[in-house]
């Protein structure tokens, strides 16, 4: 619990190699994870060359995290091995759907999620790479993913050289609901995100941008519409490629 507690991404890594036995023990707990139907619909492709961070660098648009890491994880949504596994054993798979690309996204980051938390209690650091999915033709195309895969989330991992603070968080009871969903009023609202918008930092930020609201920064300029809409569309083309839509 505490482990889970004290979580903060690291950005920052030092110079130093993680031994594959480390690795290796980590996604070994990676996979421990539960998967739906013992299926597993999920691989691990890891990148620890200059000349393949190199090429995947752009593609996370250029963060310096990136370029720091040791070693960047790709989870991907796989059902290629055990539609093969079904095609040599006299079985029909019809896994080419959304559904069950959904289904391994889900496996996925279940994977994931433990190898991040095996991986802080060797000592590592994380930070997942949301971008991930924003590339994912161009991603395919450097980790030579066949059809029927799709990257769901990179992990950069290492040896931690800074100590950042804990990150904000909404409180527990901003996120539950008993029984049924309890919709928010705009009195609890405010009082939910009240604590986030008063940090130094979050006023500090919206000042930066030269905007009049926290939540202006995330519309505005961290996660504008037309940019949701543009990699949207661009996701959905490429799961056409990779034959989950038909």
């Amino acid at each position: 619990m505490e482990l889970l507690n004290q979580h903060v991404s690291i950005r920052k890594f030092k110079d130093q190699k993680i031994q594959s036995s480390v690795l290796n023990s980590i996604i070994y707990s990676g996979i421990k994870a539960s998967t739906t139907g013992n299926m597993q619909l999920y691989s691990v492709v890891v990148s620890e060359t200059d000349d393949v961070i190199r090429k995947l660098t752009p593609l996370h648009f250029n963060q310096p995290v990136v370029k720091s890491a040791p070693a960047l994880l790709t989870f991907v949504a796989d059902v290629n091995r055990f539609t093969k596994w079904c095609n040599i054993n006299e079985a029909t798979p019809g896994y080419n759907n959304f559904l069950s690309f959904f289904t391994a996204a889900i496996d996925t980051i279940l994977v994931a999620q433990n190898v991040c938390i095996a991986a802080e209690n060797y000592g590592l650091g994380i930070c997942y790479l949301g971008t991930t999915t924003y590339n994912a033709r161009e991603i395919i195309q450097i980790l030579d993913l066949p059809k029927l895969t799709f990257p769901v989330t990179t992990v950069a991992i290492g040896y931690p050289d800074e100590a950042p603070d804990l990150t904000d968080r909404i409180p527990v009871k901003g996120v539950v609901h008993w029984e049924k969903y309890a919709d928010y009023s705009d009195d609890d609202i405010k009082e939910l995100y009240a604590f986030k918008e008063g940090l130094e930092a979050s006023k500090k930020y919206v000042f930066e941008n030269n905007k009049k609201t926290l939540a202006q920064v995330f519309t505005d300029v961290r996660y504008k519409k037309s940019d949701n809409e543009f990699f949207s569309q661009k996701m959905f083309e490429v799961l056409k490629e990779q034959e989950f839509l038909i």
